[in-house]
């Protein structure tokens, strides 16, 4: 998957929260993020294999917490948060603890809620293009993976499947790599959540 990233100083030196918002209820079909910078990210659809997986993790949190009483709200890859460096950003599968996402309003849980996520996962799509957009790829979610941590995300995982890796983001600290995990824990973010990764690396 490969998105393009729009510069709108033609028009306006940064799209505003109101113009997203109505740039997104106009092209509902459309996926949009803005960075912090306020330009444009144009996304394009996920892949068949790829919104497979990403509905076998967001499944897997989603049991979890269900399992541990709802401790807290999933969120799948269509959800948009307006993080607190000002970007919109939607991860493939995200979770916030339950008193945090009580404490917004109802308006802001409906809208584009202000809040940045507790964890968030963010999946590589296989390989279905040239080795340069690979790499574009990845390096466009390692940015956004330090975006999140520098926000204030605990946890986050970039799983890329063809290459069977893990890099797990924690704040504070450096990046971890795994290669060819079985599963990975939710650590003290996630307690008692174990992801398996038989069926996202088969």
């Amino acid at each position: 998957m490969m998105n393009v990233t729009i510069d709108l100083k033609a028009f306006t030196d940064k799209i505003s929260d109101r113009e997203f918002d109505q740039l997104c209820a106009d092209n509902p079909e459309a996926k949009f993020e803005t960075t912090k910078e306020g330009k444009l990210i144009v996304m394009s659809p996920t892949g068949s294999q790829s919104g497979k997986l990403n509905m076998s993790l967001a499944f897997q949190v989603e049991l979890w917490n269900r399992k541990a009483g709802k401790p807290g709200v999933v969120f799948d890859s269509s959800t948009g948060f307006r993080l607190s460096n000002g970007a919109t950003r939607s991860p493939d599968v995200s979770w916030i603890e339950l008193a945090r996402w009580n404490s917004l309003t109802a308006k802001q849980q409906r809208g584009f809620a202000p809040i940045d996520p507790d964890f968030v996962i963010e999946l590589m799509s296989p390989i279905c293009g040239a080795v340069s957009f690979r790499t574009d790829e990845l390096l466009e979610l390692q940015h956004k993976m330090e975006e999140y941590i520098s926000c204030g995300v605990r946890l986050g995982w970039l799983i890329n499947p063809d290459e069977r890796q893990v890099e797990i983001y924690r704040g504070g600290q450096d990046k971890e790599v795994l290669l060819s995990p079985i599963s990975i824990s939710g650590e003290h973010c996630l307690p008692g959540f174990t992801v398996d990764l038989a069926e996202i690396f088969a």
